[in-house]
């Protein structure tokens, strides 16, 4: 049996876009930036952080995500990690299993720990990937093709371990710029053939790859910025986005999507989005 091969009650991911019904998030209490990690963050690195601000904004998204019937699990804030409210990086549900990834980044070492110690206590398996360096912002999944990241926090030779666990499944690894930091900060699934990218990250030959799979709809430079293509799909055509991405969003009602705006500018500041700020672990068709 194959490790994406059954669908058990407590984890299952598929897709970007099946109906979102349990996810992982927590909270910004000790978001700040200590060295910098992304592009985003080096821009507002002078500005600092409102910290009420953005619990009260990510409260904002917990709550948004519980109206639409998502169960929300938050995972203890450590002062230890900055970086903590980035859950979807500290692992990725493919299939039945959650795989937890190791970090890359000296600053982000350990936040997989207490994914880990949740995962036991709620006695969820898990795959360790212990010696693989690979994040899940760098992991997007589309039934049984798996998109991977070449990226400074995802290397090669995880991408090939990754192939081999999964052999049954199709692994297409995709270079881009390596300071847009993980792949979904450019490039996003949000249905069986439609991606929201960044061209600017992507050379030719990395742009016709994506091309082959899906339409794909062009996102600009300044809302690349404020990263629009880093959605979250929570099913049935409804996907959260930022309300200051005004084209990506009318881009998405045009083409039949229900936007669902909430605003986690504060966040942002720190380089991730909504798709940043959740861990997926069940979706259902």
């Amino acid at each position: 049996m194959g490790l994406l091969s059954k669908q058990s009650e407590k984890t299952y991911c598929r897709t970007e876009y099946d109906k979102l019904e349990r996810v992982i998030l927590c909270e910004p209490h000790h978001m700040t930036i200590r060295s910098e990690i992304n592009e985003t963050q080096k821009h507002f690195k002078d500005q600092g952080f409102h910290i009420e601000k953005a619990l009260e904004q990510h409260k904002n998204l917990v709550d948004t995500l519980k109206k639409h019937g998502v169960d929300v699990v938050l995972l203890p804030a450590n002062e230890k990690f900055p970086e903590q409210v980035f859950t979807r990086d500290i692992g990725f549900t493919l299939g039945q299993t959650i795989f937890v990834a190791e970090m890359a980044h000296d600053v982000r070492i350990g936040e997989e720990n207490v994914l880990k110690e949740w995962l036991e206590q709620e006695e969820i398996s898990y795959y360790n990937l212990v010696g693989d360096m690979i994040e899940g912002g760098d992991v997007i999944i589309n039934g049984h093709q798996i998109f991977v990241g070449l990226s400074n926090r995802t290397n090669q030779n995880s991408i090939d371990h990754l192939q081999k666990l999964l052999h049954e499944y199709e692994v297409i690894t995709i270079p881009f710029t390596e300071k847009y930091l993980h792949l979904d900060c450019v490039f996003n699934i949000i249905s069986k053939d439609e991606a929201l990218y960044y061209p600017g990250a992507f050379d030719k030959r990395e742009e016709k790859v994506l091309s082959q799979y899906f339409d794909l709809i062009e996102v600009n430079k300044e809302e690349q910025f404020t990263l629009g293509t880093n959605v979250l799909s929570i099913g049935d055509k409804k996907i959260l986005s930022l309300p200051i991405n005004r084209e990506v969003n009318q881009q998405l009602r045009i083409r039949g999507y229900e936007v669902i705006e909430v605003d986690i500018t504060e966040i942002i500041k720190s380089g991730g989005s909504f798709r940043c700020c959740t861990l997926p672990f069940l979706r259902k068709k």
